[in-house]
């Protein structure tokens, strides 16, 4: 571990809670060095990280890969004013379409384009290549299945039990 990332130059956060302080930090770090290792693919594929995240979402929706702004705004981490610019650039690209629902015109869902699937493919082939080369460096298979089956269990806790103390 680098400097930033070692536990004993922290000492003062596990005071606060021997046992949570050490996991926050190392769910941190985590984070950190998973973006260190996507980001350089990202910027190979000429793409942002809320671009990846708003095509990914797009790859994940049932087949033809499309959804109204609102529903990619719930899956996605940015405000409702960035994923407009996004959604523009990517458009400007060819990566997604605009389209109009016949019914509702005030509705214009995002698809996404060929040209788009195979960007988000593409990169995500090299983003799971490069994390996999990383965390099967650091961990064995069985701690990988284990530490997916916790971290599942702490996203799956709904935000409202998040907000208790104690």
């Amino acid at each position: 571990m680098d400097k930033n990332t070692r536990m004993d130059s922290h000492q003062w956060d596990s005071s606060l809670d021997p046992q949570i302080s050490p996991l926050f930090l190392a769910l941190q770090w985590a984070h950190r060095r998973s973006i260190e290792v996507i980001q350089p693919l990202l910027v190979e594929n000429g793409l942002s990280t809320a671009e990846f995240d708003v095509l990914a979402t797009l790859r994940n929706a049932p087949a033809p890969h499309d959804m109204t702004p609102s529903q990619i705004q719930q899956e996605v981490v940015i405000t409702s004013g960035g994923l407009t610019k996004v959604m523009l650039q990517l458009e400007a690209r060819g990566l997604v379409k605009r389209l109009q629902l016949p019914h509702d015109l005030r509705v214009k869902p995002v698809q996404l384009t060929d040209e788009g699937r195979q960007k988000v493919e593409t990169a995500m082939t090299a983003m799971l290549g490069a994390t996999r080369a990383w965390l099967r460096n650091a961990l064995d298979a069985g701690e990988i299945g284990q530490l997916t089956t916790l971290l599942s269990k702490v996203v799956a806790v709904p935000v409202q039990a998040n907000r208790q103390t104690g």
